[in-house]
């Protein structure tokens, strides 16, 4: 394969950028022909590499593509050359709909026993409905990314986002009007479903922000959402006693209509590739090149070929439809995630790891209420110990994260490695398991309240040291692939998030409260060793796989 860059002249050594960590090296082969112009400064002033690919099998054809860039020597387009300001008015977008979300999720949650009462009729309503009524949110957001993560890489993020937000708010309104328990748990699936999120806000995270600036702004994302799970059981707990359940819903409808209609006017596509496409789109539609694509799109058209065994392309005089393009990215996040030991093995970390949010958001109610004796409203409040908790994490990863890593760079001679993420990880890893321990056992030993408030925070705190260095570390290892690779973590840990949860009134009810979430602490401390292996081995495990080896 031969690569040159269009040029009116003889240019020096080039370095074009197509994500951080990946980069391409471009100069003029003096063997080469000539070379024509592609674009001009009226045109984005575009650099763009010429790729010739000989096939050895098929000597007929000479595929010639132009392969396009953002300008190294700036671009106006490019996300990361963005001001800092408009970067942070996205940022607080993307966080004020993750709180929405988060206080839709919750604000049901010290209501669900009342909910499935009064829709099923019933004075004795099912343990198990009610649970489902909270966890079966989780199933929605497993199979969402699934869609969500490839269409934001086909389309971009932008479109995807818009899209998923009013299918949210249609499905909120859905839950609002239930008249059965059935009708109210499909429509929080659908709500799951419909939330992008969760999967696309660290990846626009590292479309707009470069390492070094990341973990500041994934830190303001997970905080927004603690706040949201601290709020909306408040709000949801005094308004229902006020108003009804249905009020609740309601309100959160709003909300979400209002974010979207921010979201819609202000936010701007991200995805370096879409913008990119765009441009090739313009290019050709001008008749300044007849072949243009990106990088990404070429290398994906040869992955594709290799791993579909569909043909490649113009070499058989077709290209593929949008419906293949679109099976082929659904297909993506299946093969980033079995394509790399890595995300897999973190994939399981994460899932194992934030289901302990849902255990406790399904059983602190209930020890509120039977062991404690506290009232609705009480409840509600004392949610915000969680979020407390998570908070103080979400400062020490905000003020910490990025100077780890500046400094773990700085030891290492000035080379960059994602693994400079996972030290934050591995304490919460380890600190998790006794904050498991201490919330099971101190109901069961009928502990004073404020010990139960104090092993809730610190539980929350211990979940979130471990969760967002090991989100940031995911969008760094995987570039381009990032979506693709959130997803995978997303699916494991949301089908775990809904089922391992309905383990836990079993275990309760037949080794009490202590012994029942000492099982549990056993599981998070088997997965404990998980980010240590990945800070000692991950760099080396990571060539192995194609969607994450250093270029």
């Amino acid at each position: 394969m031969s690569v040159r860059l269009c040029a009116d002249e003889v240019q020096p050594l080039l370095i074009s950028v197509t994500d951080e960590g990946h980069q391409y090296n471009t100069c003029p082969s003096p063997s080469l022909p000539p070379l024509h112009r592609c674009g001009s400064r009226q045109n984005h002033d575009i650099p763009a590499v010429m790729i010739s690919d000989h096939d050895e099998d098929d000597d007929e054809h000479d595929q010639d593509a132009t392969i396009i860039d953002f300008d190294p020597n700036g671009d106006a387009e490019n996300p990361l050359e963005w001001p800092t300001a408009f970067k942070w008015s996205i940022v607080t977008i993307l966080a004020f709909m993750a709180f929405t979300v988060t206080m839709t999720c919750m604000s049901v949650v010290p209501l669900a026993t009342d909910i499935v009462q009064e829709l099923s009729g019933s004075d004795t309503p099912s343990k198990s409905a009610s649970v489902l009524l909270v966890t079966i949110w989780e199933l929605g957001e497993a199979a969402g990314p699934l869609l969500i993560a490839p269409l934001s890489e086909m389309y971009g993020r932008y479109p995807v986002m818009n899209v998923c937000n009013v299918l949210f708010i249609a499905a909120t309104i859905m839950a609002a009007s239930s008249q059965s328990v059935p009708q109210f748990i499909v429509a929080r699936m659908l709500t799951g479903l419909a939330v992008a999120g969760n999967v696309l806000n660290p990846a626009i995270v590292g479309d707009i922000f470069i390492s070094e600036q990341r973990g500041s702004a994934v830190s303001l994302i997970y905080l927004a959402p603690l706040v949201g799970g601290a709020v909306g059981p408040l709000i949801g707990s005094t308004l229902a006693q006020a108003m009804g359940w249905r009020k609740v819903v309601w309100m959160t409808a709003l909300l979400a209509t209002a974010g979207e209609v921010v979201m819609f006017l202000v936010f701007k596509e991200t995805y370096k590739v879409a913008i990119l496409r765009k441009r090739a789109e313009e290019m050709m539609q001008r008749g300044l090149c007849k072949n243009v694509k990106t990088l990404f799109d070429h290398e994906s058209d040869m992955e594709v070929a290799a791993l579909m065994g569909s043909p490649r392309g113009e070499k058989n005089g077709c290209k593929q439809s949008a419906l293949q393009k679109l099976r082929d990215s659904v297909l993506r996040p299946a093969y980033v995630l079995c394509g790399s030991g890595v995300l897999m093995a973190m994939s399981l970390f994460g899932a194992v790891i934030f289901t302990f949010f849902y255990v406790m958001s399904t059983t602190f109610a209930d020890i509120l209420q039977n062991v404690y004796g506290l009232s609705p409203v009480a409840v509600g409040s004392c949610y915000a110990s969680f979020t407390i908790g998570s908070t103080i994490s979400v400062f020490i990863c905000n003020h910490s994260l990025d100077r780890i890593y500046i400094r773990m760079r700085e030891t290492h001679k000035g080379v960059s490695q994602p693994e400079f993420r996972l030290p934050l990880a591995i304490v919460g890893a380890f600190l998790l398991p006794i904050a498991v321990l201490l919330y099971g056992w101190i109901p069961q030993l009928q502990l004073p309240l404020v010990l139960l408030l104090l092993s809730v925070s610190f539980l929350g705190s211990t979940l979130m040291l471990a969760m967002i260095p090991m989100m940031t570390y995911i969008v760094d290892a995987f570039g381009l692939y990032s979506a693709s690779a959130l997803t995978g973590v997303m699916v494991t840990r949301c089908l775990m998030g809904t089922f391992l949860p309905l383990s836990t009134a079993p275990l309760v009810e037949n080794f009490g409260y202590g012994w029942g979430f000492s099982v549990l602490a056993g599981l998070a401390f088997l997965m404990a060793p998980i980010p240590i292996l990945m800070m000692r081995y991950g760099s080396r495990w990571r060539q192995f796989s194609k969607y994450s080896r250093e270029q």
